[in-house]
C-alpha cells in the first residue's frame, strides 16, 4: 500500500469522497429535520399541550396530529368550550388564533401570519424571542419578526391587519418562521371574532402534563391535541396503526432505501474495482511465488482482501471525521434557503456509522474478484512474465442475459400493476427493483462485449486496435470502469426520460383559458376572517384598475366584462345550470377565470373564442342569450336552472327555472370561461346582481407590461390578480433539473474514464516501452490514452443507455398513464371521453451527450494530459 501510494490515494479519495458527502448530508438533514418534539416550544410555547377544536365530530389522531395523522370519525357533534374546559380538569389555558392577511406596505400589499396571543403568559413563553423594544401589553399593540424589519418596519410604525390598526411596539424573532413575515398582537387586535384560519381559536393549557388518555377523552369531544407529554412518550407505533388503520409503511421504506443503498453501494464498488484490480496485477508474482512455496488459494484471496479492509477502513474515518465538521460548517448555508429555523446542532451518530460501515464494505466488495482471480492465476504464466485474464466464462453472459430479462419482466409487470399488483405503488417499485436487476444483468454482459470489441478491431488505427484489445486482456480493470459509466448513464437516462415524459404531458394537457397573449384581470370579494358576509369590489374599484392598465400599456384595448354573481353569502350558496329538452350536454367543461357563468351584455367580449361571432352579436341585440356549446345544436330555447342550498351544502332550500329565446354557438375553446352571454331583460328576471366581474386586457401584453400592471393592480386590491396567457411555459426547474442530471451524469463518467485510464496506462508501462522500442512516436502513448478513455466512455454510454430505456420507458406508464380522461360532448350531446395518457419524450440530446460528446470530451482530455514520454523501464520479451 505505501510502495503504490498514487494508487493507494486513489482509492482513499473515491471512498472517503462520498462517505464524506453522505455525513455531512445526514449532519445537514438531522440539524434541519426538527421533529414534533424538538418544536414543541415553536407551537405551543411553554404550554403542557395546544387544543385545537375542531367543531365538528369526535376525532382520531396519531401522538404527532402535526404529521398529518388525524382525521373526524363523523359520530357524534360538535362540543362546546365548556365541555371541552371540563375535559381537561381545571388545567389554566390561553387562546391562540393565527391565520394569513393581506398587510398594506407603502403601494404593495404583503401576505404576513396574523396571530392572537398573549405573549405575556408564561403558557406563551417560546413563541417569540424580542430582540428590540417590548411585548405587546394592549390589544392594538404588535411585536414583528426580523423579516417585517428587514421590510423597512420599525417600532412606532402602524400596520393595517384586517381592517384594524396595530401599533409595532417589538420586533425579534419568531420561533417557527424566519422567511415568512409575521405580526403577533394581543386578543382582540384584529377584531371581535377573529378566528384565523379555523373555525375556533386553539388553546395553549397549562397545569398538569396532558396524558394520552386525557388526548382520547378530548378526542372524543372534537378536539385535535398537540401533547408534551404525548411527544415525549408515544404509545406504541403497531398500536397507533390499528387505531388509525394504516399501515405503518415500513415495508415500502424498507424497499426504497434497499433500493438506493444497492445503487450507490455499486456505483462506489465499480469506481474502485479497477484499482484493486490493478494492485492485485502489481501483487501476482509476489502471489505466485506465495503460491510455489506452498501458499493456498484462501491466503491469496486473504492478502488482496486485507488491502481493501485497510484501505476502506482508513477512508470511511477519514470521510466520517470530516464529514461531520463539514456539516456544521454548511448549517449557515443551507439555512438561508429555509423558511423555517432549523433545530439544534444535531448528528444521527447510528447513520455516520453506518455509512462509514458501507464505506468499508464498498472497499471490501471491491477487492472481492480481483481477490478471487488472484486466487485462480496460472502460476507458471505469471512467474514467466506473461500477463493477461483468462478467457470469460461462457456461463456470465448467460446470467447476465437472464437478469436483463427478468429486469424487463418486472418493468412490463410494473406497467401491467392493475394484473399483478395490488396497489398503485407497487407497479413503480416493480419497475426500480427490475431497472436493478438490469444493471447487474448488464455488469456480467460486459466482459462479452469487451471481447467482442476487441475481435472486431482489426480495421482500426494501431492505437484505437491496442486500446480494444488491451481492455480485453486485462477485463479485471476495464469491466468494472465501464460498468460504473454504464450504471451512471442508465440512471440519468431513464431520469431523463421520466422528466420530459412528465413535462410532455403537462404541455399537452394544459388547457388555455384566454387567447394567447391576452390579459385578464379579476378582483374577489373580500372575504372577513370574521364571519361577516364578503363585500364585492366597488365600480370605482374597477375604474381605477382600467386606468391603470391605461397608463402602463396605451395600445391595449381594455373591456369591462359584466356578469351575473352566484357567489356563495353567508348561509347560503347558488348553483346555476343550462339545459335543453333532448336533454343534451351543452358543455363538457367551463369555468375558472371569472367570477360568474352568466355574462351580461349586447355585445360577444373578446376573450371568448365563438365560430359565429356575427350572428351571436346580432342575437343579443334581438334580446336572445348567446348559449355556449362544444357541438352543434339546433334549437331556440334554453332552460336555466338556479338551486339555492342551505349553508351547510346539504339540501336545497329553493329550486327555480326559466325558459327564454336562445341562440347556440359552438366555441373552439377547450374550457370557456362562462357558459352563456345573456341580455339585460334575462338578467332583470333572475333577480340577481349584474356586476362588473372582469377586465379584459386584448392586446399584445409583454412580461415587462405584465409585471408593473401586476404590481399596481396589487397594491389597489389585495384580492385583484392578473392571468396572461402564454401557453404552456416549461418551468425553470426543469431545464435546471436535466442539467443537473447530465452534470452529474458526466462528472461520474469522467471520473470512472479517467481513472480506469489512469490505471491502465500505469499498469500498461511495460507494453507501451515495447511500442517505443519498436519505433512507435511519442505521440502514440497519448494516442493510446485517448483511446483507452473513448472505449470504456463509449461502451459504457452505450450499454448504460440501452439498459436506461428500460426503467426510463416503463415508468411513464404510471407516471403519466393517469393524466386523466379528455372528455368532449359529441353529436347526440353524450359525452365522449378518451384517455390523455400515457406520454413518452425521450431526451435525444442529453442522451447524444452522454453517449457521444462526453467519450469524445473524455478522450480529448486524457490525450491532451498525458505524457508522451516515460522513463525507461523494463520491456516486456
Amino acid at each position: 500500500m505505501l510502495r503504490a501510494r498514487g494508487r493507494s490515494i486513489l482509492v482513499l479519495f473515491m471512498i472517503a469522497l462520498p462517505v464524506l458527502a453522505v455525513t455531512a448530508a445526514s449532519v445537514v438533514q438531522a440539524t434541519a429535520d426538527v421533529s414534533s418534539l424538538e418544536g414543541v416550544e415553536r407551537t405551543m410555547g411553554s404550554a403542557q399541550a395546544r387544543v385545537h377544536p375542531t367543531g365538528g365530530s369526535a376525532v382520531l389522531q396519531a401522538p404527532d396530529p402535526g404529521s398529518g395523522m388525524w382525521t373526524q370519525t363523523g359520530s357524534g357533534e360538535a362540543s362546546t368550550s365548556a365541555e371541552l374546559a371540563e375535559a381537561l380538569g381545571g388545567r389554566d389555558f390561553i387562546t391562540i388564533a393565527d391565520g394569513h392577511a393581506n398587510i398594506p406596505l407603502g403601494d404593495r400589499r404583503v401576505t404576513a401570519l396574523a396571530t392572537e396571543v398573549d405573549l405575556s403568559s408564561p403558557l406563551a413563553e417560546g413563541l417569540f424571542d424580542l430582540r428590540v423594544g417590548e411585548l405587546p401589553a394592549r390589544p392594538g399593540e404588535a411585536v414583528v419578526n426580523d423579516a417585517f424589519a428587514e421590510r423597512g418596519v420599525a417600532i412606532g410604525d402602524a400596520l393595517e391587519v384586517l381592517g384594524h390598526d396595530v401599533t409595532v411596539v417589538g420586533i425579534g424573532r419568531d420561533a417557527e418562521h424566519r422567511k415568512e413575515l409575521t405580526v403577533i398582537s394581543p386578543p382582540g387586535s384584529f377584531g371581535d371574532h377573529f378566528t384565523g384560519d379555523r373555525v375556533a381559536p386553539d388553546w395553549l393549557v397549562g397545569g398538569d402534563p396532558v396524558l394520552w388518555s386525557d388526548v382520547l377523552a378530548l378526542n372524543e369531544l372534537g378536539a385535535l391535541v398537540h401533547s408534551r407529554a404525548v411527544l415525549t412518550d408515544p404509545p406504541p407505533v403497531v398500536e397507533m396503526a390499528e387505531r388509525m388503520g394504516y399501515d405503518t409503511g415500513r415495508g415500502l421504506y424498507i424497499t426504497v432505501a434497499a433500493l438506493v443503498i444497492t445503487m450507490a453501494l455499486l456505483e462506489v464498488v465499480l469506481l474502485a474495482g479497477p484499482a484493486f484490480a490493478v494492485g492485485a496485477r502489481r501483487q501476482a508474482r509476489n502471489l505466485a511465488l506465495m503460491a510455489a512455496s506452498g501458499g493456498t488459494p484462501r491466503q491469496a484471496r486473504r492478502v488482496v482482501l486485507a488491502s481493501g479492509i485497510v484501505l476502506g477502513g482508513l477512508a470511511a474515518l477519514i470521510g466520517a471525521v470530516l464529514g461531520v465538521p463539514l456539516g456544521f460548517v454548511l448549517l449557515p448555508v443551507v439555512q438561508r434557503f429555509s423558511n423555517a429555523w432549523f433545530g439544534p446542532d444535531d448528528v444521527n451518530w447510528l447513520v455516520v456509522s453506518i455509512v462509514a460501515a458501507f464505506g468499508l464494505l464498498s472497499a471490501l466488495l471491491a477487492a472481492v474478484v480481483p481477490a478471487w482471480l488472484a486466487s485462480r492465476q496460472d502460476v507458471v504464466a505469471v512467474l514467466s512474465g506473461r500477463r493477461g485474464d483468462p478467457p470469460p466464462s461462457p456461463r456470465t453472459p448467460v446470467l447476465g442475459v437472464l437478469l436483463l430479462g427478468a429486469g424487463i419482466g418486472l418493468s412490463v409487470a410494473g406497467v401491467r400493476r392493475g394484473h399483478l399488483f395490488n396497489f398503485y405503488e407497487a407497479g413503480q417499485y416493480a419497475i426500480a427493483f427490475g431497472a436493478v436487476v438490469s444493471v447487474f444483468g448488464m455488469i456480467f454482459i460486459v466482459p462479452l462485449v469487451v471481447t467482442l470489441l476487441a475481435r472486431l478491431s482489426g480495421s482500426l488505427p494501431l492505437v484505437m486496435r491496442y486500446a480494444a484489445r488491451d481492455a480485453a486482456r486485462h477485463r479485471t480493470r476495464t469491466v468494472p470502469a465501464i460498468a460504473a459509466v454504464a450504471a451512471t448513464v442508465a440512471g440519468v437516462v431513464a431520469l431523463g426520460i421520466a422528466n420530459t415524459s412528465d413535462e410532455k404531458q403537462n404541455r399537452e394537457t394544459y388547457t388555455r383559458s384566454l387567447p394567447m397573449d391576452t390579459g385578464l384581470i379579476n378582483i374577489y370579494p373580500t372575504e372577513s376572517m370574521d364571519g361577516s358576509a364578503s363585500v364585492p369590489p366597488s365600480q370605482q374599484t374597477w375604474d381605477r384598475a382600467q386606468a391603470i392598465v391605461r397608463a402602463q400599456a396605451p395600445e391595449i384595448d381594455t373591456e369591462l366584462v359584466e356578469g351575473l354573481r352566484f357567489a356563495s353569502d353567508a348561509n347560503a350558496f347558488v348553483h346555476v345550470s343550462l339545459s335543453v329538452p333532448s336533454a343534451q350536454m351543452l358543455l363538457s367543461g367551463w369555468g375558472g377565470t371569472l367570477g360568474s357563468d352568466l355574462l351580461v351584455g349586447e355585445v360577444v367580449p373578446g376573450f371568448l373564442e365563438v365560430d359565429d361571432e356575427g350572428g351571436a352579436r346580432a342575437a343579443l341585440q334581438a334580446g336572445k342569450a348567446v348559449v355556449l356549446t362544444d357541438h352543434p345544436v339546433n334549437l331556440d330555447e334554453v332552460t336555466l336552472t338556479m338551486e339555492r342550498w342551505d349553508g351547510e351544502g346539504d339540501e336545497t332550500a329553493s329550486t327555480s327555472s326559466l325558459t327564454w329565446p336562445a341562440h347556440f354557438v359552438e366555441t373552439d375553446a377547450e374550457m370557456p370561461p362562462t357558459q352563456a352571454i345573456i341580455p339585460a331583460a334575462f338578467a332583470a328576471e333572475l333577480d340577481r346582481p349584474v356586476e362588473t366581474v372582469a377586465l379584459y386586457l386584448g392586446g399584445e401584453i409583454s412580461k415587462d407590461q405584465e409585471q408593473a400592471i401586476r404590481e399596481e393592480i396589487t397594491g389597489l386590491d389585495a384580492n385583484a390578480y392578473l392571468i396572461v396567457e402564454r401557453g404552456y411555459e416549461t418551468p425553470d426547474e426543469i431545464f435546471i433539473l436535466l442539467l443537473v442530471l447530465f452534470t452529474l451524469g458526466g462528472v461520474l463518467m469522467l471520473g470512472g474514464t479517467l481513472t480506469a485510464t489512469f490505471l491502465a496506462l500505469s499498469d500498461a508501462r511495460p507494453d507501451l516501452a515495447t511500442l517505443s522500442a519498436v519505433g512507435a512516436a511519442p505521440r502514440s502513448r497519448r494516442g493510446v490514452a485517448a483511446s483507452y478513455a473513448l472505449v470504456v466512455g463509449f461502451v459504457g454510454g452505450v450499454l448504460g443507455a440501452l439498459v436506461g430505456f428500460i426503467p426510463g420507458v416503463a415508468i411513464t406508464y404510471p407516471l403519466t398513464g393517469s393524466a386523466g380522461q379528455s372528455c368532449s360532448s359529441g353529436a347526440d350531446g353524450m359525452l365522449v371521453c378518451e384517455s390523455a395518457g400515457p406520454f413518452l419524450d425521450i431526451p435525444w440530446l442529453l442522451i447524444l451527450g452522454l453517449v457521444v460528446a462526453l467519450p469524445l470530451l473524455t478522450a480529448a482530455i486524457v490525450g491532451l494530459t498525458a505524457r508522451s514520454r516515460l522513463p525507461l523501464v523494463t520491456r516486456l520479451t
